[in-house]
């Protein structure tokens, strides 16, 4: 298993990567969120550790019945996901955090009861653990190039048809069940609560595309807002 602790820095995040997650598109929001916001990243590239780990193992793609069986854990991802992971030879199950440390804040500042600091907290989260997948795709690519394989886009339970309750099957295949320090609740909540987990196909015939948001009719997914900016 591949674990990594990323700086801040790192992340390559900039103001306009949290606007465009609070919703406000190419515009910016008002001055006084603006300072908000810069006061608020300061605190943030502070203390945030971020952090990922993916393995890569064997599994068998049903597409008849949209299943995923790996390592001995049915996966019933749904027919989008299936879809998608169609011609992969291997997959990489991983989960990216935004680590104890923002969570930490993040409590805090919502304990505050300032409504404008815990909505840009939260939008920081979103971004800061989106950015760090991106890094663990970046790093899942460096060990595929010399092979001239490629990977698909990152699939999690929750999204496009695959149930949230598959958290505790995904957390299971990890050594010790608690992948860069994050557990699950019963209910399959991620704690941080600012954390991401899922699987990508490998091969060399798979491809990372745009995300085909007219397949999926979750008005909610991160990637519809970003595909929307």
């Amino acid at each position: 298993m591949i674990t990594n602790q990323l700086t801040y820095s790192e992340l390559g995040i900039n103001p306009e990567d949290i606007y465009i997650h609070m919703g406000y598109g190419p515009a910016r929001p008002d001055k006084a969120t603006q300072t908000e916001t810069l006061a608020m990243l300061a605190e943030v590239e502070a203390v945030t550790r971020p952090s990922f780990c993916f393995f890569i193992t064997d599994g068998i793609l049903d597409t008849d019945n949209n299943t995923l069986t790996a390592m001995g854990h049915d996966f019933a991802i749904g027919k989008i996901i299936a879809r998608q992971l169609r011609g992969s030879q291997r997959y990489a199950f991983f989960v990216a955090t935004a680590g104890d440390d923002f969570e930490k804040l993040r409590k805090v500042t919502v304990e505050s009861d300032d409504m404008v600091r815990a909505f840009i907290i939260d939008s920081i989260g979103s971004v800061i653990t989106e950015k760090t997948a991106d890094r663990m795709e970046e790093a899942l690519a460096d060990l595929l190039n010399p092979f001239g394989w490629h990977h698909t886009n990152r699939f999690s339970p929750g999204y496009c048809g695959w149930h949230v309750s598959s958290q505790h099957d995904l957390f299971s295949l990890f050594p010790d069940g608690r992948p860069c320090g994050v557990t699950l609740t019963p209910s399959a909540l991620m704690l941080p609560i600012k954390s991401v987990s899922g699987v990508i196909g490998l091969g060399p015939d798979v491809h990372h595309l745009d995300y085909t948001c007219g397949l999926c009719d979750y008005k909610y997914c991160y990637k519809r807002r970003k595909s929307n900016k």
